[in-house]
């Protein structure tokens, strides 16, 4: 008998740092290969070394290109990782972007620490170097959606549109006749820049992320919730600060910014993007077009629009502006990036106003301001919240719990075994419940580290 082993090395009952590795007779392949975030006890975890021999690990697939999916690879690739990296074009240049941004991050992270003092580790060093990051990027190689790879004898892939962002799939692995499914992260059915996710067909064993499993998204106008917060912004002279996702949110709200003002719904404010990851994705959708709804046109338009930018110069000239106006910066769940020195000024100040606009997970600095945190700290220091934080949910590039229910209602078979996970306990144990009323499958919550011997 033939058998599988199903390492869950990560986003096992926790919504953060992907990583599921198929020991099989023929390859040991990875699926997804992130970050853990959030909470200490998971960013710890990062730096452990994994429960398994990282050397023979033949393949890497990735269903997308966000940090929590793509953000070990280098530490992979430092242990041992000599395989190729698997993706959709999009996806890997998405992923590009996101890890030089990251190591960049992680040295500078490390430099402050080490100058002001405040890392309990002498000397402080970075998760990993922007070299080792460049070394990664020579095992990409991109692959077509849609179609299927031959990766061996008996095992096969396949990778298909998931609408979470650009170039996100979800990946059908087909293993000695048996078809495994990993979701990835499903996106919506009525996104504002990406198209309705595909459906699988069939599933054997279905590992399906859970993040909203115990949600749906709020009927909220976001254009009226914009509009509203930028003329109170007006009013007061003060400044609306959008901590945001460099990939997708970013272009989704410069999209939503420029259509209120082409409606004539918003005066000229000045509105500044502050990512320069995010301006590297931009480049990302210049570049594969077919990927999502907008016309080069008004792609270009939208661009135009805005104060794009490019320097820490500008960054605190427009601090200093006295100017009402809109900045969007990252990170999204404020745990980096250039939205932190916009707080560091202007979060004590009362006419500041904070738009969160999606997941802020456990242990973010972004889901302390939603839970009404009076300080937040950050560069070491802790800096009094005075700033009114507002929320908007329906943002989110994620499907909400009926999104995921309709995501598996054209699987014609009875999936052997579905495993839940990217997703908060609370989220999990609704969609289980939720999805055995529904469909009657058997369902699974796995937890970190645990291995699943299955025969195929």
């Amino acid at each position: 008998m033939r058998k599988v082993n199903v390492h869950f090395l990560g986003a096992a009952g926790t919504v953060t740092g992907s990583k599921f590795l198929l020991e099989t007779p023929e390859l040991n392949i990875m699926v997804d290969c992130g970050m853990f975030q959030g909470l200490k006890e998971l960013r710890t975890k990062n730096w452990e070394q994994l429960p398994i021999d990282v050397s023979k690990i033949d393949l890497v697939l990735l269903t997308h290109g966000h940090l929590d999916h793509t953000g070990y690879l280098p530490r992979l690739v430092k242990n041992g990782f000599r395989g190729k990296i698997l993706g959709t074009a999009p996806t890997l240049a998405v992923a590009e972007v996101i890890l030089l941004d990251s190591a960049k991050i992680h040295e500078e992270d490390a430099e402050r620490a080490n100058e002001e003092g405040y890392s309990k580790h002498e000397p402080a060093l970075p998760f990993y170097t922007i070299k080792e990051a460049e070394f990664t990027l020579g095992f990409f190689k991109s692959v077509e959606q849609d179609e299927w790879n031959q990766l061996s004898d008996h095992i096969g892939c396949r990778f298909q549109y998931n609408g979470h962002i650009i170039g996100s799939t979800f990946i059908e692995l087909d293993l000695f006749g048996k078809r495994f499914v990993f979701s990835g992260d499903v996106g919506r059915e009525n996104d504002f820049l990406l198209f309705p996710p595909k459906k699988p067909q069939s599933a054997d064993y279905l590992f399906m992320e859970s993040t909203y499993g115990n949600r749906l998204h709020p009927i909220e106008s976001v254009s009226d919730k914009l509009v509203d917060l930028i003329n109170k912004t007006i009013h007061n002279r003060g400044n609306l600060i959008i901590p945001s996702f460099a990939v997708e949110r970013l272009q989704t709200l410069m999209f939503l910014l420029w259509k209120l003002y082409k409606e004539r719904r918003i005066p000229n404010i000045p509105i500044f993007v502050d990512s320069p990851m995010g301006n590297n994705v931009l480049s990302v959708f210049e570049r594969f077009p077919d990927w999502y709804k907008l016309n080069s046109s008004e792609f270009h338009a939208m661009q135009n629009r805005m104060h794009i930018i490019t320097s820490y110069k500008e960054t605190w000239e427009t601090i200093d502006n006295p100017q009402p106006k809109v900045v969007i910066a990252g990170s999204g769940m404020v745990t980096g990036g250039r939205v932190l020195t916009y707080l560091k000024q202007l979060i004590d100040v009362e006419t500041t106003t904070i738009l969160l606009v999606g997941y802020q997970a456990e242990g973010t600095r972004g889901r302390q301001l939603l839970e009404g945190a009076h300080e937040l700290k950050f560069f070491g220091k802790y800096y009094d919240v005075k700033a009114e934080v507002h929320h908007i949910d329906s943002l989110s590039a994620h499907a909400d719990q009926q999104g995921l229910l309709d995501w598996c209602s054209e699987i014609k078979n009875v999936p052997e075994q579905v495993f839940l996970i990217h997703g908060e306990h609370t989220a999990q144990d609704a969609l289980r419940v939720k999805l055995q009323d529904t469909y009657h499958w058997k369902i699974t919550l796995p937890k970190l580290y645990d291995i699943i011997e299955i025969a195929v």
